[in-house]
């Protein structure tokens, strides 16, 4: 048997005696946005730039900007808060029975952090072309959750059900390898080509707990997570690699204006996913599952323009990226398809030594939850909508004859990141 799992937002099912259909959800993040403290401080608008190592990844069609062997190297900080749906009410008024008393859903938040090596990378230069070989930390999440006490309107006591309280823990670790070729087919426009190799390390685990016994007092009570009370374990892990590739282009419109663009094609990776049924299970239907399916990256392309001005001391950037819809076609949840908007800045001061410069970005981050288009009240209350997110970004750079200092930072209310790039060039 097999399916094919959820990118970002992942439900496993499991079939218990009763028959129902039992969701235990868990929230992770994938962030896909440009290496560089360069990039970072622009708001991710970098496509129609891409005039560093880091255009090995971000368009690859910019390597052929470069004119001498340049090693990159990028460290980064990463703070996650993820929301989910602790408990509450999805429907229906309150009992006011034990935990039962708030007419609304309750929220809880989940937090991260992490440094690390980012992004690595060596190009060099030939007559026409340019090669580039590199390291890139594509995603590194985690982020923990559980339900406690999530009612509706239903049967069970007093016309109320209860979602099937579960803590969960997602951590993804993905890094990319790749190689990129560039090639100059006119003095205005360049091609490239980026082949990447995939890392992939997902470990998703979740318990089902029924409450503490069968009382009602026990149904509208906070659930103690009794070991004796656990009706199924989940485990969804991914430990393989896939392989991926992009293209991108960039064209000198004129001595201020240049257009890019890129498309990166989706990759799938093994997964494997286990069920197991705990002590509270129905002696009925004590099944264990075991499922192999696939773990789906979405295609993302996209397109950008950046005006430099006469005198090289002001740059503006524009780019806009597609992130593919996924899993469409499933009759009860979806991620639509969205489009990020993002527009940066540069001022550098050319007449010092070393130059410097300063930037500032912004993008819109939209919101990219899964969320159930069928289903119950319950269901559609965990697995919603989120709110799109606005990102501030900010960076500074000094440039020596060989050497390249770059520090950025991006900042929203879910995510914030800062990052510290060095460039070599020989």
């Amino acid at each position: 048997m097999s399916t094919r799992l959820r990118p970002l937002i992942l439900i496993a099912g499991f079939l218990l005696a009763s028959g129902a259909h039992a969701q235990a959800v868990l929230t992770f993040e994938l962030g896909y946005s440009n290496p560089g403290a360069r990039s970072l401080g622009f708001g991710g608008a970098f496509v129609a730039l891409a005039d560093d190592a880091t255009a090995a990844y971000a368009n690859p069609a910019g390597l052929v900007q470069l004119t001498r062997p340049e090693v990159s190297i990028e460290g980064r900080s990463w703070s996650y808060t993820t929301p989910y749906v602790f408990g509450g009410r999805a429907s229906g008024a309150p009992t006011g029975i034990g935990i039962d008393t708030m007419p609304d859903l309750r929220w809880a938040e989940s937090t991260a952090d992490f440094t690390g090596l980012s992004f690595l990378s060596y190009v060099h230069p030939l007559k026409k072309w340019s090669l580039a070989v590199y390291r890139h930390q594509l995603v590194k999440f985690a982020s923990a959750f559980a339900t406690n006490g999530l009612f509706a309107e239903g049967s069970t006591f007093l016309d109320t059900d209860r979602w099937i309280d579960r803590p969960g823990t997602a951590d993804i670790d993905v890094v990319s390898w790749g190689f990129a070729a560039a090639r100059r087919i006119t003095d205005s426009f360049s091609l490239g080509l980026t082949l990447t190799y995939l890392d992939v390390d997902l470990d998703l685990q979740t318990t089902a707990y029924l409450p503490d016994d069968d009382t009602l007092e026990a149904f509208f009570s906070a659930n103690s997570y009794l070991p004796e009370r656990v009706a199924w374990r989940t485990s969804t892990q991914a430990h393989d690699s896939g392989e991926g590739l992009a293209l991108g282009f960039l064209w000198r419109a004129t001595d201020s204006w240049s257009i890019g663009g890129f498309a990166r094609s989706d990759f799938d990776v093994p997964a494997r996913w286990d069920g197991w049924p705990g002590p509270a299970a129905s002696p009925e239907n004590p099944r264990e599952w075991h499922f192999t399916g696939e773990w789906a990256f979405p295609t993302v392309f996209g397109l950008g323009c950046a005006y430099t001005s006469p005198g090289g001391d002001v740059t503006l950037s524009f780019e806009w990226d597609h992130v593919t819809a996924q899993f469409e076609n499933d009759p009860d949840e979806a991620i639509p398809s969205v489009d990020e908007f993002h527009l940066g800045g540069e001022y550098a001061f050319l007449r010092r030594s070393p130059l410097l410069a300063l930037r500032a970005g912004v993008w819109l981050d939209p919101d990219h939850r899964i969320r159930a288009t069928a289903g119950d009240d319950l269901f559609r209350a965990v697995l919603q909508s989120g709110s799109e997110e606005i990102h501030y970004a900010f960076g500074f750079g000094a440039a020596f004859e060989r050497l390249q200092i770059d520090l950025g930072a991006d900042f929203s209310d879910l995510r914030d990141t800062i990052s510290l790039s060095v460039i070599f060039s020989f």
